[in-house]
């Protein structure tokens, strides 16, 4: 029993990267030979800051699937986030810091929600939290016809537009949250139990682990992540947005850089390097279809195509070691 506390084995990030790689690659070719520039400054740009809005979410939603859950009120809790924020500031700075504890603080009582429905009230996962998802969307739905607020100018100036050379702010910012991230898990005893929760919850209940306070703790993080998301994203637009989470597919692209960066869906093994690989791979494709004027429902089609065959691809490898 003693196993289901112990640090976790080496985990090596899967092949995304390698992906990640030739899609860009291939992707630089056929741009070039339809007459454009992939990897310009423009371009690169934009690729980096999509990456930080879904890559932010994303990281949150690996801690609670590395914990055998799921959380499909991402999506909400990054359009409530940015109304909060853009409403608490009114576009006054020095409201800025008190608007961001506040959009937090609303996040992390979401992911509370969420988590004391899934432990306490033993309500599967995947319906708590889309229950809870409907609940914001009602008050979202009929509260807002359109964006309202007005977000803080120094956080527009920073988080939403500032660089370092090439690489936004917020790319930054999603390096620092996935770094703690991985250090939560690697090297904490939160994240060894977490891990365990997800590997075997019965074997990490009998040897001695808080299963429910360790899965609360983990619905909290992610949405606190989405609230951060949230606060990123109302800096990019200048004002609170009641759709852009659903609008963004918030919910579904996290889960999909989540597997594809080799996260297990039925908990206990994967991390947050390879989501980040995964979250760049999805931004990738999204730069290279933006390039070639690729439609949106063929976009859709070519992104559902890859996230079944790395599923496929990891399900095998699970099935020959299992062997």
């Amino acid at each position: 029993m003693s196993g289901a506390l112990s640090p976790p084995a080496r985990w090596t990030p899967p092949g995304v990267f390698v992906a990640l790689v030739l899609t860009l690659a291939i992707g630089w070719l056929v741009v070039t030979v339809d007459g454009g520039r992939l990897f310009s400054l423009p371009t690169t740009v934009s690729l980096l800051h999509v990456a930080a809005g879904l890559g932010l979410v994303a990281v949150g939603q690996t801690l609670v699937v590395v914990g055998g859950s799921l959380d499909l009120s991402v999506a909400y809790t990054v359009s409530l986030s940015t109304l909060v924020a853009a409403e608490a500031m009114a576009g006054d700075d020095g409201a800025l810091l008190p608007a961001i504890g506040l959009t937090l603080a609303v996040s992390a009582a979401i992911g509370l929600v969420n988590g004391l429905l899934v432990t306490l009230a033993r309500i599967n996962p995947f319906i708590a939290t889309v229950g809870v998802g409907l609940l914001l969307k009602g008050y979202l739905d009929n509260g807002y016809d359109g964006p309202t607020g007005k977000t803080a100018p120094a956080l527009v100036q920073g988080l939403g537009y500032q660089r370092v050379g090439p690489v936004p702010l917020a790319f930054l910012l999603l390096l620092a949250v996935a770094a703690a991230a991985w250090f939560v898990l690697a090297r904490t005893r939160f994240g060894h139990h977490l891990i365990a929760v997800g590997g075997d919850p019965e074997v990490a209940r009998l040897s001695g682990v808080r299963t429910s306070r360790v899965l609360v703790t983990a619905h909290v993080l992610c949405a606190l992540c989405a609230g951060l998301a949230g606060v990123y994203l109302a800096s990019r637009l200048g004002a609170g947005a009641p759709r852009v989470g659903t609008e963004g597919l918030y919910d579904l692209e996290s889960i999909a850089a989540v597997v594809l960066g080799g996260t297990a869906l039925a908990g206990g093994r994967g991390g947050v390097v390879g989501t980040v690989g995964g979250v760049l791979l999805l931004a990738s494709i999204d730069a290279v279809f933006n390039q070639l004027e690729v439609d949106v429902f063929f976009k859709q089609v070519i992104r559902g195509v890859i996230i079944i065959a790395a599923v496929a691809v990891y399900a095998r490898r699970a099935l020959r070691k299992a062997s």
